[in-house]
């Protein structure tokens, strides 16, 4: 594939048109044009299947739609099984003779729909090795539906199912690992990325895009209406959960794994999680404990992949 030459792809045309109906600030639509843009180089046709959630409900409003691709809409667990079979009958058109060209299928889901009810459909596409790239935009709960804690949920965040109060102090649990649960299906290729490094993020799907096999981003996406910031910050929220090592940007190429980015200074958690309203109950007094308790998850979490990373290197 192509690398990202910034110019070359300011002059492509986007296939994700202005005009819909995401909340202003909402990093999914950011991310979705990247990922776009990056995924048709070198003449290669895009085919997408996005899941029932917030980029489905806001791009694709009857009878209109932001998608210059074609898309097809899946129901909320099963994108993964619907463009495993769109890849199945692209293969078998090319071994009948009747389609020659590239097709790159994405498959593109929340985290409602991927880290939970669409887990065990990606699990079993990945299994099998469909040629597919699956996208999560990671928004860390079920946004569209009311803001309710989904698997991704952070420990300590308030949502509508999980709320802060003086029995419960938010989420309990921790935020489920995807990103290693895929890898453990040894996929060709399986990495993080963030629409705040857009070089990184298009070479990630570039990569992948060119890789024979499943292949899975998972692509942090904030929330303003569900974090609880000004709208006009996302990008700095992406940026300060890769600076706190909260949302580590590495890739799993072929068994061995490389962290794309190691801050200089990492940060302490306490500047993430003091930047959203859905942690503000954190810092009561009878709540502290729990920030050292994120931190402390946090750097073990971080010094398992620089650990990996240095065995896979054979340091």
């Amino acid at each position: 594939m192509a690398t990202t030459n910034l110019k070359k792809l300011s002059d492509m045309p986007e296939l994700l048109s202005g005009g819909h109906a995401a909340c202003p600030g909402c990093a999914g639509p950011v991310a979705i044009r990247q990922i776009l843009l990056a995924a048709q180089q070198d003449d290669v046709y895009v085919v997408a299947g996005i899941a029932t959630g917030c980029m489905e409900v806001s791009t694709t409003v009857y009878p209109n739609s932001a998608w210059r691709v074609p898309l097809v809409h899946n129901a909320f667990e099963n994108v993964a099984a619907t463009i495993s079979g769109a890849e199945a009958a692209y293969r078998s058109l090319k071994k009948q003779g009747k389609y020659d060209k590239k097709v790159a299928f994405l498959a593109i889901g929340g985290d409602g729909g991927t880290y939970d009810i669409g887990l065990q459909s990606l699990s079993g596409a990945l299994e099998r090795g469909h040629d597919f790239t699956y996208i999560c935009y990671d928004n860390e709960a079920y946004m569209n539906t009311g803001i309710q804690r989904s698997g991704a949920t952070p420990k300590g965040a308030f949502t509508t199912t999980a709320p802060a109060g003086k029995v419960e102090p938010g989420k309990r649990q921790v935020k489920k690992d995807l990103t290693a649960i895929v890898a453990a299906h040894e996929v060709p290729y399986a990495a993080q990325a963030s629409p705040h490094r857009p070089r990184d993020l298009m070479k990630k799907v570039q990569k992948a895009v060119g890789i024979q096999g499943p292949c899975f981003l998972n692509v942090l996406s904030p929330c303003p209406r569900g974090w609880r910031y000004p709208p006009d910050q996302s990008m700095q929220m992406c940026k300060l959960a890769t600076d706190t090592c909260v949302w580590a940007l590495y890739e799993i190429e072929d068994g061995k794994l490389t962290v794309n980015y190691k801050p200089k200074q990492k940060q302490p958690v306490r500047d993430w999680l003091k930047s959203q309203g859905r942690f503000r109950h954190l810092f009561a007094p009878q709540n502290e404990y729990l920030i050292e308790e994120i931190q402390q998850d946090v750097d073990r979490r971080w010094q398992r992949l620089l650990a990996l990373e240095a065995m896979d290197k054979g340091q």
